[in-house]
């Protein structure tokens, strides 16, 4: 039955959503290296590296900071199996699809003719894919890092100390909470649509419930959200982010910031053309 396929890989896809930031909690939780640091030591650290990455120019550099982020993760408690099928296998198919057509379109040297002869493969544009690929990886498993090893809310109050407009941090803070909520909801509703489906749905049908389960989810998100606007308001909700965890920076911070920003500063300058 095709409807009741689509509707349960639906509710697999939210369950496993949900799941995914419930990991994210564990993993926030556990002693290691990044969550020993202060949150600000990590935010800043990790994009510092990130931006190296961006700005070298030399793909061996590019592939140290990947290692110097595996061993992070390593020592941070973070799973590699996670990293494999939620981080490297996800940017290597989307930067792959990206950056493929550039192996045959940026000019230099042919290493390999297609047989109609008006199209090659050159080494320049392996070179740029390999280098795009590289950075991507990179800077995507050092901002996962930094969101399973630092609970959201810390984030938010750490971009605060670093001057990051409030509207700009509430953004943040509201988009990542209502993902949440809006997955749940979907998830409420696909599954008291399974539990009310009887026989099989032809394909018009389908689309008509698909269509009409978007306009409903649509109404309940803005309905939520003015309801939850109205709730911060009344317990004194004024636009910024405020926790009672307080930030302390200790000699162990100030060495960890030191350190991270040293290897960002020492990539950059050994990845100039």
């Amino acid at each position: 039955m095709k409807a009741d396929r689509v509707i349960t890989l639906t509710l697999l896809g939210l369950t496993r959503s949900l799941g995914r930031a419930l990991v994210a909690e564990h993993v926030a939780r556990q002693r290691g290296l990044l969550q020993s640091l202060d949150p600000r030591v990590r935010v800043a650290g990790l994009l510092v590296l990130v931006l190296a990455a961006t700005l070298s120019h030399r793909i061996g550099v590019i592939l140290w900071l990947f290692c110097v982020a595996t061993v992070i993760a390593l020592l941070s408690k973070v799973n590699i199996s996670t990293l494999v099928t939620r981080v490297w296998l996800v940017a290597l198919l989307f930067t792959g699809v990206i950056a493929l057509p550039a192996l045959f379109l940026t000019p230099g040297d042919p290493i390999f003719v297609v047989p109609d002869g008006t199209t090659h493969m050159t080494a320049q544009g392996v070179s740029t894919v390999l280098l795009l690929i590289a950075r991507v990886e990179t800077a995507v498993t050092l901002t996962t890092l930094l969101v399973l090893c630092t609970p959201w809310i810390q984030v938010l109050k750490a971009l605060r100390a670093f001057y990051v407009p409030k509207e700009v941090v509430m953004m943040l803070a509201m988009t990542h909470r209502y993902i949440f909520v809006l997955a749940e909801t979907a998830s409420q509703m696909f599954e008291s649509r399974q539990s009310r489906t009887v026989g099989v749905q032809a394909g018009r049908g389908q689309r008509l419930t698909a269509t009409r389960t978007a306009g409903v989810l649509l109404s309940k998100s803005l309905e939520i959200s003015n309801d939850v606007y109205l709730a911060m308001q009344s317990r004194g909700f004024r636009g910024d982010v405020k926790i009672l965890t307080k930030f302390h920076m200790r000699t162990w911070d100030y060495a960890g910031l030191l350190a991270l920003l040293g290897g960002a500063g020492l990539a950059v300058w050994l990845g100039r053309t």
